[in-house]
């Protein structure tokens, strides 16, 4: 079986679509196919970009044409205007992220019950976080502040480690009236956004009461998210080959 047939096939047990660190994962389980190279996953990087039946959805995630219209996919563009609904899903994709690298950070992970149900790729963010109720860390007010925060890490002592809210189209200052309140633990503030956002971030951030919070808060774009999510799988599936 030819390398570009082994992604197609993965693509399809994986039902049209998968992130480009499940690809790496899977499509050395296809016996039928001998990469012969030292580097299978910058073939299996090279093959999604090029192969005519794959598109991409948007960073980090690939599909078959032949299930674009079974699953409702549109193909990524830097430019175009999104509906809703695809908003929507872009944004429970990089909370999907968020928790899936934060899980193989050996972190106890968790997202909003209001969020739960919906999609990353073809699995329930529920089904990702290791965290099915948030942990009582404070007194009630700022526990009940931290509930609809969009990720939450916590460390082993469940004290959170990193809090990260994704903004794909909703105001930034929303987040970092959030972040304000919680400022007095010793935890990151992420905001996670399109880095041409990064110019309505930093003015945001230093604006009255918030220029607290400059400092504190960093700014991480969706491609870097992405490279490090995919490094972090890289690194472990090496560990479990060797």
């Amino acid at each position: 079986m030819k390398q570009h047939d082994a992604v197609i096939l993965t693509l399809e047990r994986l039902g049209g679509q998968a992130t480009l660190a499940e690809l790496y994962r899977e499509v050395m389980k296809v016996k039928e196919c001998n990469w012969g190279t030292r580097t299978p996953f910058a073939s299996i990087r090279r093959i999604v970009q090029q192969q005519p039946e794959i598109f991409k959805v948007r960073p980090g995630l690939w599909a078959l044409r032949s299930y674009k219209d079974i699953l409702g996919l549109t193909e990524f563009s830097e430019t175009k205007d999104i509906s809703p609904e695809l908003s929507d899903q872009n944004h429970s994709y990089y909370q999907g992220i968020l928790v899936s690298l934060g899980n193989l950070r050996g972190f106890s992970t968790y997202v909003p019950n209001q969020d739960k149900n919906k999609l990353f790729v073809n699995e329930p963010l529920k089904e990702l976080r290791s965290l099915q109720a948030l942990p009582a860390f404070s007194h009630d007010l700022l526990v009940r502040r931290s509930s609809t925060i969009d990720v939450i890490w916590f460390n082993k002592r469940l004290m959170p480690d990193s809090f990260f809210e994704v903004e794909h189209s909703t105001d930034i200052q929303n987040s970092l009236l959030k972040f304000y309140d919680l400022k007095d633990f010793c935890a990151r503030m992420i905001i996670v956004a399109d880095e041409n956002r990064k110019a309505e971030y930093k003015q945001k951030v230093s604006r009255g009461f918030l220029a607290d919070l400059q400092g504190r808060v960093k700014f991480l774009n969706y491609n870097t998210l992405v490279r490090q999510y995919e490094s972090e799988v890289f690194q472990a599936s090496q560990t479990f080959t060797v």
